[in-house]
């Protein structure tokens, strides 16, 4: 077998691996993967409008209020009143929030350090480049199909 397709197939392994643990693991939180990115971008930039987070998530306006409905139901996050617009609305990490972002983080940096601890740093940073030619390549090929219009069957 070609070695190109057995690094595609260990990347697509290393994904659905990724997504079971994360999944696992915000389930125990009480989050799917959408509320926690929207959580997280939150901590990122702190208070945000709802257009704003839509952006970032590259969702709906419609789909930023379902998620801030339900981290706001879980205690996550809060709506306050723009300081300085009256029509605008932020969305507030509470103090829940903050905690179990800060808990994520700890949980993520305990993660790579599990993953690539034992590796040296030329080992390190040869890895990291081929991801990043890869990443960027996987990048070029969303952005390209996104943009072409679906063919007929």
């Amino acid at each position: 077998m070609d070695v190109r397709v057995q690094i595609f197939d260990r990347l697509l392994e290393v994904a659905v691996l990724l997504q079971h643990d994360l999944g696992r693991s915000l389930g125990a939180l009480g989050l799917t993967t959408a509320r926690a990115h929207l959580l997280w971008e939150l901590h990122r930039l702190g208070p945000s409008t709802q257009r704003d987070l839509a952006a970032e998530l590259r969702v709906s306006p419609r789909n930023v209020t379902g998620l801030v409905d339900a981290v706001e139901a879980a205690g996550f996050a809060e709506r306050r009143s723009h300081p300085s617009d009256r029509r605008a609305t932020l969305v507030v990490l509470t103090e829940h929030g903050r905690s179990t972002m800060e808990q994520m983080e700890r949980d993520h940096e305990r993660a790579a350090e599990q993953l690539c601890g034992d590796l040296d740093t030329d080992q390190l940073e040869d890895f990291a480049r081929t991801l990043d030619t890869v990443a960027e390549r996987l990048r070029q090929l969303v952005a390209a199909t996104a943009t072409t219009p679906p063919r007929d069957a």
